[in-house]
């Protein structure tokens, strides 16, 4: 390719217009690189273009060079290593700049540096970022300490990325369609090769940080996690927001990220990642791409095939070049031969062109298959890498699933030794409520049988009773019968013996009878008698038949009960057996989990140990090599204040008993060494900082405080060292005693309170009054000085006239508005002063605030006493001017020593205020009139000078030559004398402002030992 052509390109494509760079200008810089293997041309046309003036040009100019370093020749980034400081440095130039282009082109400047130090560091790794996991993993060598120190360099160049693309945004107005402005698409036109470098980093980060996390402990990457955490979240966001752009949806397929991030934790989330892959249709590259021609066709064209095209085509405009009249000329006149060859020409300039053209296609067509085919392979070998993750994932996933099963099986088998111990307990229990119900029950029976039994006893006894009644009435009926056969037998005899005496005997007998009806009756009685007691007998006989068989029943019953109750003893004997064996197998476990627990107690607790005992040897560490500042000669330049030496002994203290309390927390509770490793590393840097700034305190101290306090530094430092030694030590550690660093820390102290400077005597609750009494007698001194000044501006036009009155009311009056602009000063800086105590004084009084800010108050105080000594003097010296007794440079010098009283005030009263605070924004419009009004008094007394120097001209009309030749000579004497005068006042000058400096430096606490 033409270097003249790729030179327009350039030109053409980096231009002043607000528009985005065309996509054709850009791929003929693209091809020039390729043609000419390097950037030689471009970096040419480059450096003649004004990139440090105009911030659009620059912004093009690096948009163009990221594609020529992506999509370039591999050689553009060795010939661009030379000009990096010269991209560095423009970077800083616009850096200056807060909005607009200047600082996008300060943050793409800083990209491209990022980015060609990386390459250049890592070559391996190609500008367009195309790698497979193959040539990633060769990259790092197979070492875990290039793979951390390569992620490092990749979380550093996507932060870049990053940045670009967040400002970006930041300066477009996302409430507008800014996506199909001129100027929108300008500034968007760039995160094109953003997007395409920051989707490639993100995978190669996830890619290395599951690398690392394989290799590494986990705590060693929290800050990798976190740092790709952040990154994460506002590349995703970023994403998110650029497919939403409509520029961006006909160029380019942005990717989505997924929900969360990836859980670096676990080692098998890394077949769950998917890389993001940003497509670019190739019908739609540019907004103003070229139709493209494929590829095939550029392949099979041959330039015989062309040159043959052309041959008939120009046979077929003027006729068969083999003919023997070929054109004729001699036919013609002129004028058609000189029309003849200049289309001869014009075509062979056409046929040229088509050449060049031809030969661009070519080997863009071939340099695209190349691509192709090197994409292709990138793809197979990638197909490849995916397939065997894939086989990996797999085998794992199966082996998981194989644990897994194993696991579930053991969950289950203790959830069903659980679930069977629960119901031994439970039929246990069942039992034991059973047997107490049996036993409740036999109990029970037991008494009933009892019961039954005594029953049974009286009936048989009532049995008995009634047995023996019934012989009672059975021998009491035969003894009637044997009774009636007596009295039969008697009357038998009485019959036969005596008849004669019938009538007694019928009396007799009827005696008889009536015995003999008695006793009937109560054998009549007595047969009913028997009768109930036999039918008694009967049902009681029934009734002991049915109690037998009741007794029989729960006889049996209780036996079968019994018997039961045996098996059920027995079975619970056997659970109650099996339970405790099971018991005492889970107790087993449970106590060898419980060592296991206590063991891995026992090792963190002496982990976290070991761990304390390294931050104090750090410690030990930092204290000695603040020691060792004491005794390098190369620290004898620095020096520090007194004020800052206070602060910092007084910061050490209170670490310190932080320090005893986290060591008090440690002893009583061992399990959290967290409080004391920060007291620790706190009060060691503390400490350390202690003695570094005593030392540097010392060499500005007199020299006998300076020995005292580097010795007291000396002191507090071993004594440091000390008391971390007991602390390495567990059995020193309770007995540690912390009274004597506190007493050097304290010594340290005492000495920086005598180096602080004296400044004004006074306490500091006088200081509140001071300043108010101070602003308001500077108040009154101009006052004071503007009514003088008006005074005299009256007896000026009571007493002069002419030129003398002209100058005179020039200056007072110039001097009458430098005093009104001093006054609205002074009563801006009290406003300023009263918002300032209001907003940081908090709940303090205004005295308590000016006391614990007693360094701004004392400077408040001195900038209030310069200016109206200031005012004072001027007014002396304008009195001295008006009354031909002074001179004009007094009132000029005044006047400068006005300006720079006032600068001081404004300075202090600007300390401490607000940065978006009206009155400071009144202040300062306060103090640039101030400045005019003193530049208008030394312009005016400049002018009245030269108006009376004017006036008192010499009259040289009368003299001679030789009487001016002396007068020459005189005047150079005169010149000599002056310029030695000035010399030695200038000496003078420099000297008191020495003195002035150095009385100001005690006063404001500068260097108390400089004199």
């Amino acid at each position: 390719m033409d270097a003249s052509k790729m030179t327009v390109s350039i030109n053409k494509a980096i231009n002043t217009q607000e528009v985005a760079v065309k996509e054709k200008h850009a791929r003929t810089c693209i091809l020039g690189t390729h043609h000419e293997k390097g950037a030689q041309t471009f970096w040419l046309v480059v450096n003649r273009l004004p990139l440090s003036s105009n911030a659009v040009l620059c912004w093009k100019f690096c948009h163009v060079y990221h594609k020529l370093l992506r999509d370039g020749h591999p050689s553009v980034l060795r010939d661009s290593v030379r000009f990096k400081n010269e991209l560095s440095d423009m970077s800083r130039m616009w850096g200056h700049l807060s909005e607009g282009y200047g600082r996008l082109c300060s943050i793409y400047l800083k990209l491209l540096i990022t980015k060609m130090e990386f390459h250049a560091k890592n070559p391996r790794f190609p500008a367009n970022l195309q790698m497979t996991d193959r040539q990633l993993d060769e990259a790092g060598e197979n070492d875990v300490n290039n793979f951390f120190q390569l992620t490092v360099e990749m979380f550093d160049y996507l932060e870049c990325e990053l940045n670009l693309f967040q400002a970006v945004f930041n300066s477009l107005d996302m409430s507008r369609s800014v996506s199909v402005t001129a100027t929108g698409q300008c500034r968007l036109a760039p995160l094109i090769q953003v997007i395409l470098d920051s989707s490639h980093l993100y995978d190669y980060t996830v890619k290395l940080l599951f690398k690392l996390h394989s290799c590494l402990p986990a705590d060693t990457l929290q800050g990798h996690r976190d740092r790709f955490l952040e990154q994460f979240k506002k590349l995703k966001d970023l994403f998110y927001r650029s497919s939403n752009l409509q520029y961006f949806k006909r160029l380019i397929q942005i990717p989505q990220l997924p929900e969360g991030p990836p859980n670096f934790l676990r080692a098998s989330a890394l077949s769950e990642h998917i890389s993001p892959v940003v497509v670019i249709p190739v019908e739609s590259s540019s907004p103003d791409s070229e139709p493209i021609v494929e590829t095939d066709d550029l392949v099979d064209t041959e330039s015989g095939t062309q040159q043959t095209m052309f041959d008939s085509k120009f046979d077929d405009i003027f006729g068969n070049s083999a003919s023997t009249d070929q054109f004729s000329f001699n036919a013609q006149n002129g004028m058609h031969r000189d029309d003849r060859d200049r289309q001869i020409e014009q075509l062979y300039r056409e046929i040229a062109t088509l050449k060049e053209e031809l030969e661009s296609l070519r080997t863009e067509s071939e340099r695209t298959k190349r691509q192709l085919k090197d994409r292709i392979s990138e793809l197979e070998a990638e197909l490849a890498e995916q397939t065997h993750l894939k086989q990996q994932a797999q085998d794992e996933k199966e082996f998981l699933r194989v644990e897994l099963d194993e696991l579930r099986k053991q969950w289950e088998d203790t959830e069903k030794a659980q679930r069977t111990l629960t119901e031994i307990e439970r039929k246990a229990q069942a039992n034991e409520q059973r047997y107490t119900k049996l036993k409740e029950k036999y109990t029970e029976l037991v008494q009933s049988h009892a019961d039954l039994l005594r029953k049974n006893a009286e009936v048989t006894k009532q049995v008995t009773i009634a047995r023996q009644a019934q012989g009672d009435a059975e021998q009491l009926k035969k003894e009637n019968e044997d009774r009636l056969l007596r009295v039969q037998t008697q009357m038998q005899e009485a019959i036969q013996s005596k008849n004669d005496t019938v009538e007694t005997l019928q009396k007799q007998l009827a005696s008889s009878k009536q015995e003999l009806e008695t006793l009937k009756n109560v054998m009549h009685t007595t047969e009913e008698t028997s009768k109930e007691v036999e039918s008694r007998m009967v049902s009681i006989e029934q009734e002991k038949s049915s109690l037998s068989e009741i007794v029989a029943h729960r006889e049996a019953e209780a036996v079968t009960l019994q018997t039961e109750l045996e098996k059920l003893q027995t079975a619970l004997a056997s659970e109650k057996e099996n339970g405790a064996k099971m018991i005492e197998t889970l107790q087993n476990k449970l106590n060898e989990k419980e060592s296991h627990e206590q063991n891995l107690q026992k090792q963190l607790l002496d982990r976290e140990f070991l761990l304390l005992r390294s931050t104090i040897e750090e410690a030990e560490l930092i204290i000695q090599d603040a020691l060792n500042h004491l005794d390098d000669p190369t620290h004898i330049s620095c020096t520090s204040s007194a004020d800052y030496l206070v602060s910092r002994s007084q910061s050490t203290l209170e670490c310190l008993n932080r320090l005893e309390e986290g060591r008090s927390k440690y002893l009583s509770d061992r399990s959290d060494v967290s409080y004391l490793l920060r007291s620790v590393t706190h009060f060691a840097h503390l400490a350390g900082d202690t003695i570094v700034q005593g030392s540097a305190t010392s060499h500005m101290a007199p020299m006998e405080q300076a020995d005292c306090l580097s010795e007291a530094c000396r002191l507090c430092g071993g004594n440091a060292l000390t008391y971390f030694t007991s602390l390495k030590e567990e059995n020193s550690m309770r007995e540690v005693d912390s009274t004597a660093l506190r007493e050097s820390i304290s010594q340290i102290t005492t000495f920086a309170e005598e180096l602080r400077p004296k400044g004004l005597d006074l306490k500091q609750e006088e200081l509140g009054d001071l300043v108010e009494q101070e602003m308001t007698a500077t108040s009154a001194a101009v006052e004071a000085a503007a009514s003088r000044i008006e005074d005299m501006l009256n007896k000026s036009r009571a007493g002069d006239t002419g030129v003398k009155l002209e100058v005179n009311e020039r200056i007072l009056a110039s001097c009458t508005d430098l005093m009104q602009a001093i006054k609205v000063l002074i009563l801006t800086s009290k406003d300023l002063q009263q918002e300032i105590v209001e907003s940081g004084r908090g709940a303090a009084s205004h005295k308590e605030f000016y006391a614990k800010n007693s360094r701004w108050t004392e400077g408040l105080i001195s900038a209030s006493k310069a200016v109206g000594w200031g005012a004072t003097v001027m007014v002396d010296a304008a009195d001295s001017v008006v009354q031909g007794t002074g001179k004009f440079e007094e009132l000029m010098v005044c006047s400068h020593e006005i300006a720079a009283s006032t600068a001081q005030l404004v300075a202090a009263s600007k300390v401490k205020a607000v940065k978006n605070s009206t009155n400071l924004a009144k202040l300062q419009q306060a103090s640039r009139n101030v400045n005019q009004a003193t530049a208008s008094v030394v312009a005016s007394t400049k002018s009245g000078k030269s108006q009376i120097e004017e006036k008192d001209t010499m009259d040289f009309s009368s003299m001679t030559l030789t009487q001016i030749k002396r007068q020459e000579m005189d005047s150079q004497v005169r010149v000599l004398e002056l310029e030695n005068d000035l010399q030695k006042e200038r000496q003078k000058l420099g000297d008191l402002r020495k003195k002035h400096y150095e009385l100001a430096g005690v006063a404001e606490g500068w260097d108390d030992g400089a004199d």
